[in-house]
């Protein structure tokens, strides 16, 4: 999802505000040439795990122009599940989503609240989406293509790949920082000609984008925030049709 769509997202969501109705919103890595290895005198290292644990990420310099590079060598989790909050802000009002997200291998089920009270799930494996309301076991499913909707527009989030994307000229900030107590790669665009920027914070330790923002003009508009992460949640009964039938086949202990 790159900056135009972000800036749909964000105009979609104040529209919808607007007018007192609520929407459903909802690569290829590039890797640079190199990693230039931090100086000697350097902080103790962000990126590191705990001692005694003999486990560590091999630590780099972060400029604007090494930042693609080093978040391309992060390795995402595959399976866990956490609680997103979706924040649009507009002069003199807000509007917030709260939605569940687990992941399972290629599989994502998104549970997300309405302002209705229901709740909107959907299952999608990059190629096939189910969606349906509530959680009766008679929810009538509706099935289609993924096409160009991925899991992360489902949950109305950017990914940590709309970094790679950018270009390098582009970003005005990059280094470590911490995000509640998370030790985070933090990203930050210039305003482009309409006055937008953006703010991206990766886990280090889950590589996973955790919070997200969007400002015009200096005034924050969009925020993302997810900085828990469980890795507990693999219950392959989530990924069920509202009548049981199961989406995700356990073989030898691995999901297809």
């Amino acid at each position: 999802m790159d900056k135009r769509k972000l800036n749909w997202i964000a105009g979609t969501a104040l529209a919808a505000a607007l007018v007192l109705a609520a929407l459903m919103l909802g690569g290829s890595l590039n890797h640079t040439a190199h990693i230039t290895l931090p100086p000697s005198d350097l902080p103790k290292d962000p990126a590191a795990g705990d001692a005694g644990q003999g486990v560590s990420l091999t630590v780099v310099e972060i400029t604007p122009e090494t930042v693609q590079s080093a978040i391309a060598s992060l390795s995402r989790l595959e399976n866990y599940g956490r609680s997103v909050t979706i924040e649009y802000l507009w002069p003199g009002g807000s509007g917030k989503h709260e939605l569940y997200t687990i992941v399972r291998g290629p599989w994502t089920r998104v549970d997300r609240g309405l302002p209705d009270g229901d709740t909107r799930i959907s299952i999608t494996n990059g190629k096939e989406t189910y969606i349906w309301y509530g959680y009766e076991e008679n929810a009538e499913i509706c099935t289609a293509p993924a096409g160009s909707i991925s899991a992360d527009d489902e949950q109305s989030i950017p990914s940590y790949e709309d970094i790679l994307s950018l270009p390098v000229e582009t970003i005005l900030q990059a280094d470590y920082r911490a995000l509640e107590e998370l030790r985070c790669i933090y990203v930050e665009t210039a305003e482009d000609k309409a006055g937008y920027s953006l703010q991206y914070w990766v886990s280090v330790d889950s590589g996973l984008l955790v919070q997200a923002e969007k400002r015009l003009r200096g005034e924050l508009i969009y925020r993302m925030s997810a900085p828990q992460v469980d890795q507990t949640e693999l219950d392959a009964s989530k990924f069920a049709l509202p009548d049981g039938t199961p989406l995700l086949k356990e073989e030898n202990g691995e999901s297809q």
